[in-house]
Parts: C-alpha cells; sequence; structure tokens
C-alpha cells in the first residue's frame, strides 16, 4: 500500500496525473494545459512544450484553464481550451490554445489577448530538450534570417546563450529518426538550463536583450505556434528495440572516492532555536557548521556572539559565509568585521567571502553592477582574517558562478549552491533536477581544476531569489517556484532528493555538502506548530545523519539501469560495506540485487522499494 500524500510530500494535496495522448508512436503528457514527456518511438524528443507567462519577479503565473476539450483518435489527438491570468491591478490575461498531432507532426499554437493590458517579463513558448544522451550532440540550428547552422549541444554548461535568434532546431532521436522543432511567431533563443540545476536546454521566446519588464498592449493578440516534425527514415515497421523491464539492475561502476563532510547552515535568526536544540545536534555530528553573515541585513556584532556559542556546542569546524555590502572600501569593511569577529569571541575555521550584489543575477543584455574587483575582495579578506583558510565563489547558485568568473588563485575552496525551483516546482521537474549535477560539478571542475569544492547550503525550499526582488511566500503550503518554503521539506520526498543529491555528486569529489539547517523551514526539525511525526525531526534528518557518518569512508560507484527511478552507492561503514538504494518515484520499484553478494542472513536477488524510500544493505565481503 502506497504512503498517504502528507508522509510523502508533507503536503495532502496531490498534483492531478498528466493525461497520455498518443498518435502512431508520438506521445505526449498533458500537464496544467502544457506537454511533458513528448516521446517517438519511445524515446523523449522534448522534455516539455509550455506556454508560461512571468511577472516583474520572473514568478510563473499559474493561469485558471476553462473550456477543456480533447479528442482522441487512433493515429491522433486533438485539442484546446482558454486559459486566463490574473494580474495585479485588476489586469488579465487570455490564452486560446489548440493542440493538435497525427503520427509524425504535433503543433501547439496558441493567441493571447488582453482586454486591459499586461505587464510581464516573458508571455509566450519555451521548449525543452533532454539533457541525458543529448549534451555534446550535433544539433542543426536555423536562425531567423535562414541560415542553417551545424554544430551541437552544449556538453559543458554555457553561461550565456548557446544559440540565439532560432527559428527550428533539428537532433537526432534515434538512428535514422531526427526532430525539427520550428518556432513560429517572435524570436526565439535556447538558454543552457543547466546553470540552475534544470536537466533541459530551454528554448525560449523574446530574446533576454530587449527590456523586462514589458506591456502586452490591450487589444492586441499574441500569436505564437510550435511545430514538431519527426522524420523517420528507418523503413518499413521498424521499432526502436526496448524491452519491458520487470526490475532495476544495480551493478557496481568503476568510480570510487571518499564521502565528502556534511555541513548544515546556520543563520542569525535560528541562532537560538540551534543552540535549544543541542542534542539534535550532537546526534547528528555534522563535520562543518556554515554560518551566514550579511551586515546589509542588519547581522552585526550580537548575531557574531550566537555564532560562537553555537560553536561551544560543536566539535566539528565553522566556516562564516560573509555577503560583502561593498558600500564603501572592501578593506574597510572587511576590517570592520574582523574587529566584530574578535569582539564576539568567534573564532571560525574559514571565511567564504562574496559581494553582496553578486547574490543578484546579471542576465545578458542587463548591465553589471558596479562591484569592487574580486581581486581587491579577496586581499581585503587575506588581510582582515590572516591565518584563516578563505574560501570564494558565489552565495547563490551555479548560474552566477558561471558567468562571473572569480580568480581562484588566492582562495583554499570554491563554494556555490543550487536550487531545484527555479522555474518549476511540479515533483517530476524537482526531481529531474538531479541529472543535471554531475554536469554542474564537472563544469565547475573544467574552470578551477582540482581546487577543494563546497556544494550548499542546497535545498528545495529557496533561501534568496538572484532573479527578482523577493522568495515568493507559500502559506498554503503548496508547490510553487522560488518559494521559500516548500512542503515536500517535510517528507519522504525530501529525504529521497537530499540521499539522490549527495549520490549524484560523488563524482564531483566535494570537500564538503550542506544540504539543509538544524532548524527552521531549511531545517532538519520542525518548529513546534508543523505537523512532523517522531519528534519534530523531518525525514531528512535521517539522509543528512547517516552521510555526516560517512563522512571520510570510501565510496563505490553504483550504475543503475533507471537512474531517473533508482539510484545507488556502496560506502564503508565502520564494519562493512553498504549498498544505498533510493527510490526518486512515487510508484514501488522491484530491484535487481544479483550483481552482488548479500550478507548471510539476506535472502533473494531483488527486492522491492517504496515510494520516495532509502534503502540500505549490507554486503558481505
Amino acid at each position: 500500500m502506497k504512503p498517504e500524500p502528507f508522509l510523502l510530500y508533507g503536503t495532502r494535496e496531490v498534483e492531478e496525473p498528466p493525461v497520455h495522448l498518443s498518435a502512431g508512436k508520438l506521445s505526449v503528457d498533458l500537464a496544467h494545459g502544457n506537454l511533458r514527456t513528448v516521446a517517438y518511438d519511445g524515446v523523449e524528443v522534448l522534455r516539455a512544450v509550455s506556454y508560461l507567462v512571468r511577472d516583474r519577479d520572473w514568478g510563473t503565473y499559474h493561469p485558471t484553464i476553462e473550456d477543456v476539450k480533447i479528442e482522441q483518435q487512433d493515429d491522433s489527438f486533438a485539442l484546446a481550451y482558454r486559459a486566463r491570468c490574473n494580474g495585479p491591478e485588476a489586469t488579465e490575461l487570455a490564452v486560446d490554445v489548440r493542440i493538435y498531432a497525427s503520427c509524425h507532426d504535433l503543433v501547439f499554437e496558441a493567441e493571447a489577448i488582453s482586454k486591459t493590458g499586461f505587464e510581464t517579463n516573458r508571455c509566450g513558448f519555451c521548449i525543452l530538450h533532454p539533457i541525458v544522451g543529448v549534451a555534446g550532440t550535433p544539433v542543426t540550428v536555423e536562425h531567423v534570417d535562414g541560415q542553417r547552422e551545424e554544430t551541437r549541444f552544449p556538453d559543458l554548461i554555457d553561461p550565456w546563450q548557446p544559440f540565439k535568434d532560432v527559428r527550428a532546431i533539428t537532433h537526432t532521436v534515434l538512428p535514422k529518426v531526427t526532430a525539427e522543432c520550428r518556432m513560429e511567431g517572435d524570436t526565439f533563443e535556447m538558454e543552457d538550463q543547466r546553470n540552475w540545476s534544470d536537466a533541459s536546454y530551454k528554448t525560449y521566446v523574446r530574446p533576454l536583450a530587449l527590456p523586462w519588464p514589458y506591456e502586452i498592449a490591450a487589444g492586441e493578440p499574441i500569436r505564437q505556434r510550435i511545430v514538431l516534425t519527426i522524420d523517420d527514415r528507418r523503413g518499413g515497421a521498424t521499432s526502436w528495440a526496448r524491452n519491458d523491464r520487470r526490475s532495476i539492475k544495480i551493478e557496481t561502476g568503476q568510480n570510487r572516492g571518499v564521502m565528502p563532510s556534511i555541513g548544515l547552515i546556520v543563520t542569525p535568526e535560528e541562532t537560538a532555536s540551534t543552540l535549544a536544540a543541542r542534542e539534535v545536534l550532537a546526534d547528528i555530528k555534522p563535520q562543518e557548521l556554515l554560518f551566514h553573515f550579511d551586515p546589509i541585513a542588519g547581522h552585526g556584532i550580537e548575531a557574531l556572539q550566537g555564532f560562537a556559542a553555537v560553536t561551544k556546542l560543536h566539535a566539528g569546524e565553522s566556516t562564516l559565509e560573509i555577503a560583502l555590502p561593498c558600500k564603501q572600501s572592501p578593506a574597510s569593511e572587511a576590517a570592520d568585521i574582523a574587529q566584530q569577529i574578535k569582539m564576539a569571541g568567534f573564532r571560525p575555521d574559514a571565511i567564504a567571502i562574496s559581494p553582496s550584489v553578486d547574490r543578484q543575477s546579471t542576465p545578458p543584455g542587463s548591465k553589471w553592477p558596479e562591484c569592487p574587483p574580486l581581486e581587491d575582495i579577496y586581499a581585503a579578506a587575506c588581510a582582515a582574517f590572516p591565518g584563516i583558510r578563505l574560501g570564494g565563489g558565489m552565495l547563490s547558485y551555479f548560474t552566477e558562478l558561471n558567468r562571473k568568473r572569480v580568480p581562484a588563485v588566492a582562495l583554499g575552496f570554491i563554494t556555490h549552491c543550487t536550487n531545484p525551483i527555479v522555474h518549476a516546482a511540479d515533483d517530476l521537474s524537482v526531481m529531474q533536477t538531479l541529472e543535471a549535477l554531475p554536469f554542474i560539478a564537472r563544469s565547475v571542475r573544467s574552470i578551477y581544476g582540482d581546487i577543494p569544492y563546497r556544494i550548499g547550503p542546497s535545498t528545495i525550499p529557496m533561501r534568496q531569489n538572484p532573479y527578482g526582488s523577493r522568495t515568493m511566500d507559500n502559506p498554503a503550503g503548496s508547490r510553487i517556484p522560488m518559494a521559500n518554503t516548500d512542503p515536500r521539506h517535510n517528507g519522504l520526498f525530501g529525504e529521497a532528493f537530499a540521499m539522490a543529491y549527495a549520490i549524484q555528486l560523488l563524482g564531483a569529489h566535494l570537500e564538503c555538502l550542506t544540504l539543509s539547517a538544524l532548524t527552521g523551514s531549511f531545517g532538519l526539525i520542525a518548529g513546534r506548530d508543523e505537523p512532523v511525526a517522531d519528534g519534530g525531526k523531518r525525514p531528512i534528518f535521517n539522509t543528512v545523519k547517516s552521510l555526516a557518518a560517512l563522512a571520510g569512508r570510501k565510496w563505490r560507484e553504483c550504475v543503475s539501469s533507471a537512474p531517473s527511478e533508482v539510484l545507488a552507492f556502496i560506502a564503508e561503514a565502520a564494519a562493512a560495506k553498504i549498498l544505498h538504494l533510493v527510490n526518486v518515484t512515487a510508484e514501488e520499484q522491484q530491484v535487481d540485487l544479483s550483481p552482488f553478494q548479500l550478507q548471510k542472513g539476506l535472502s533473494g536477488s531483488s527486492l522491492k522499494i517504496g515510494p520516495y524510500a532509502i534503502k540500505r544493505i549490507t554486503l558481505s565481503d
């Protein structure tokens, strides 16, 4: 029996299942008016085709969908609906949609019109190409002037737009099968969404170099159309060979390494509750505490005194993360913070410093904000904090680190965060972000080499929004992008996500990974008023505690026949080798363990693993 929704997701709100539609070998999932998992002959062609409307903070509107009509035939389907968005100050936008498909063609067309005028950062189509099996492969790009460019999808993550002025994109789906995606009605460009840990390349309408937000004039229709055409040259009834597997096979891989240290983030706002949870902190035994210090937010000597009190409870190391205001000279600001640290009796083992303005994104076409050179900031930090290890990078996400390459010569480590709900917050999209993590790590290594590398804090809720003026409040506990709270952090979903996140980054050979705070909305334990069982411990507590216990121990890679469903690795525990398995889906999975020698007392060569569940199995020598 599947666990009840609250245990899985931290909310009793269940996502509406998609409507599956097919036209011969072409199939799609219809979800909230948009298309997901566009596949041909069982192989994903496009991750999504969506018509999106975004507000001035890049938040996504969730329109009301009306008058839905669906017709499914043996070799075709068609549907139509109207979507309505209600904006601020009683503005509104209506979008009429038609989607239809035959065996080799899919058309998605839309007309948007507003009676009132409507402010938006983006209104139109976004097309997502998958990354696994696609990154680095050949692609043909047709530009708006008719020129055709033979190139490749980026392998390492492109900080800017790899393709501009796009009219059509053609890539190989299967041997002798290609797909052309043609975009009409405006000028499109592509960005590499792996920057934000999305598992896709996104081709979107309206170049970012144009001003935003912009106004859709009252009574002015906006018409766009996407046409997907499949060219299957295999001949006859040839079909891609696919096995109807009954179980997922896990085998040992070649890669090996040492498990990273595990950290917890502590903010001044959570210092008191962290001190109150000293017994839980002692139970987890994290190797690192990451303290956040932001003078612009009003943090001063009292915050540092609180940090000093927390370190007295902690046997491991500590890092002070400083968002340097850069309102005065870096030297004077760093010296002032150093003096406050001394007065507070706080002795961090490391400093991670970054300009406050670099937490905000600078999109293509935008003016870089005023900021002293990073060389000056690092020099000021070295002078203010002599003998303390210095780290740098970005306190925000990999996007900003990729776009503003930091001079790492003076740094003892490089750091950044990720967040899985920047663009989408449905369950599938969040779990799919795990696919992008190895690409992010490999891109960091290509830029910065073997410098010690840290990631985090990286949580499902968003701690700060580099792309707008604020994170989104979420009082109803829904699944919404850019939200500062997320219900799944309270459920088995959050526990599975954290374990899978760590597995996907083993190959990065991280020095430290921070996946949570101890308390608060990003924490391992819930507040008094939150309906979480087990003494207030969220399920993610188990993952973080077990990873902390494995820090410094050897790991070995495992290869899954279905990595989008089950991930695994082997780690050396105190007296045995433990196979760790995590199910990243909402369905029970059957796992084939025949390649492994199980410890005596464990029978059978397969097991069932429940939705978003984690299994640990002792292996024999």
